[in-house]
Formats: C-alpha cells, structure tokens, sequence
C-alpha cells in the first residue's frame, strides 16, 4: 500500500523525501504513522526495481536585500565586489527529488488493478479510490463492486453478531454495535451511488 501510495503521488509531480511524507500521510490518513524509517527504504526499493528515479538537486539558501557595491575609488576594488555579488553563494544543501520512471507508471497500474489480500482493508480501498481516476471503465466499476460485496458480508456478521449475543450486551455496546452497522449501511448506499454513475458513464447495463 504505502509503493502504491508512492507512486502515485509521483506521478501528479516529483517530490523531495520530506514532501512526499507529507502528502502521504495525507493520502494514507491521519493513523498511517508514515516515518522517514519506512519511507526511505520503500523508495530504495522501487529505486532498485527502476520504479523511482532520483536525482539531486541544489537547495538554495535564502536570498537576503540586495547590498550595495561600495564605491572605494578602486577599479579593481568595485569590479571585485560586484562580481562577489553576483556569484551565487555556497552554503546550498543537496536534496534529492524523486520522480516516477516508465517502469514506475507500469508497476502503478499494476498495483492499482490488484485485488487486495484482503478486501475488507478500508485504508487500501480509500487509498485506490484516491487514484481511481487512472483505472479504466471496468477497473473503477470492479473496485466498487467489489468493495460493495465486502461491505454486504461485514453487515451481514454485524448484524448476526447483535443478534446472538444481545441479551449479554449492555446499552452502551448495543449501541456502538448498532452505529457500526449504520455507518456500514450508509457506506453501502455511497458506493450503490458511485457504481450507478459509473455505469451510466460507461453505458453498463446491469
């Protein structure tokens, strides 16, 4: 999840390290807890596999006033000082920029069309559904349909669940268990809204 997170932050544009952990922890929300530890390694490794390039890049330092040449009467002096003036200053740190390949862009798609090992993963399925938009027709209405079906099972076990053990239930955990259910129904009802728009887009009758 997180390679797939990467790549495809990669492709809207390159980043440094320290913004592409920002947008990722973004993209992965607010629980993702993604560190330099994991990020660096993960980009090594699509770097090893010719997902990811990287290249360096100079940062320069903060450009102060301008200041003026002073006039000593020297010629020597004067053209000294501007020269020093315009040179650029050293001091700028290297960083790297990263930037996705064309092996990147396969092994994106790749990752994107795949079936998660386990399709009740709601963080993976937010996670395509940010990047939804580079799947084709049958793609997109493949990932919905078949994220409709996990939420169909897990309501189904929620709701057996209420059923066999709420004499042991006290109201606070009826409730929450009966808010879960809720949040899944409304789920169910979001996605019922997206596949019919895709398949209105799409001209798929079903």
């Amino acid at each position: 999840m997180l390679e797939l997170a990467i790549l495809g932050l990669l492709k809207e544009q390159e980043l440094h390290g320290y913004e592409l952990k920002k947008r990722l922890s973004a993209a992965l929300g607010p629980f993702s807890s993604v560190s330099f530890g994991s990020l660096y390694p993960a980009l090594a490794r699509l770097e090893a596999a010719g997902a990811v390039k990287a290249v360096e890049a100079l940062e320069k330092p903060a450009r102060g006033p301008a200041i003026p040449i002073p006039m000593t009467g020297s010629m020597t002096g004067e053209a000294a000082a501007f020269r020093a003036r315009k040179e650029p200053k050293r001091g700028g740190r290297a960083k790297k920029v990263y930037g996705i390949t064309e092996r990147g862009e396969e092994l994106f798609e790749e990752l994107l069309a795949a079936e998660s090992e386990s399709g009740d993963d709601d963080r993976a399925f937010n996670l395509k559904l940010a990047f939804c938009r580079y799947l084709p027709p049958e793609g997109r209405l493949g990932l919905l349909e078949r994220r409709r079906a996990h939420l169909v099972e897990r309501l189904a076990r929620a709701r057996a669940s209420i059923r066999a053990g709420r004499e042991r239930m006290d109201a606070y955990t009826a409730s929450l268990m009966e808010h879960g259910t809720e949040a899944t129904e409304r789920d169910i009802s979001w996605l019922d809204s997206l596949i019919a728009t895709e398949r209105r887009q799409g001209g798929t009758q079903k």
